[in-house]
Order: structure tokens, then sequence, then C-alpha cells
């Protein structure tokens, strides 16, 4: 009996260990937007100016826009991926895993493919 507890409480220890990560381990870094190309002009924004370009190649997330926007990217599950600021013009964020991810902009959501 003593010893099937024994074995029992090595396997949870055992289990614990793997499942946990040591105290200190390199936590991986969140994914960053980078600037591609800016938009520099000076033309006021009509109802054009405010629409959101959005595709996607070679792993990542293109979006373009003629003003500057707060943008978020979930995963399918609604994991937060990446936010920020994104100045007019376009810019990309890298993906790590192929997938379908959600990119929302104020009222504007859309649905992306890598």
């Amino acid at each position: 009996m003593r010893r099937l507890l024994a074995i029992r409480l090595l396997i949870i220890a055992i289990a614990a260990m793997v499942c946990v990560p040591p105290v200190g381990a390199a936590r991986t870094q969140p994914a960053r937007w980078e600037v591609v190309e800016t938009d520099s002009s000076d033309e006021p924004a009509d109802q054009s100016g405010d629409r959101v370009e959005v595709s996607a190649r070679g792993g990542y997330i293109y979006v373009t826009t003629r003003r500057e926007i707060n943008v978020k990217v979930f995963t399918i599950l609604g994991q937060l991926v990446s936010q920020g600021r994104l100045p007019a013009g376009t810019s990309r964020l890298r993906v790590a895993n192929k997938g379908i991810y959600i990119l929302k902009t104020g009222s504007y959501t859309c649905r992306v493919t890598i």
C-alpha cells in the first residue's frame, strides 16, 4: 500500500515539474509591427481615407491605411497576438504559425488566413 502511494506521489511530482516552467524561464517576445512604407501625403482624409487594406503573404500580415490607427490581432481562439498603433502607410506583422487570425481596428474586423 505504501509502495503504491509512493509511486503515485512520484508520478504527480514528475508531472508537476514537466508542466510548470521553471522560475525565470525565457518568455517569447510579443509580435511587433514594422513599418514597410509611410504615407506622408498631406491630402485631407475623405471617405476613402478611412479605408484599411489587409493582406497576407510570406508569413506576414500587411496593413495599409491613410491615417494612424490602433490595431489588434487575435488567434481564432481569441488570444491576443499583437496590438499597436500603426502610422499612415503600410506596416507588417510577422506571424509565427500558419492559421486563421482576426484583425480588429476601430469598428473594422476581418479574418486573415496565413
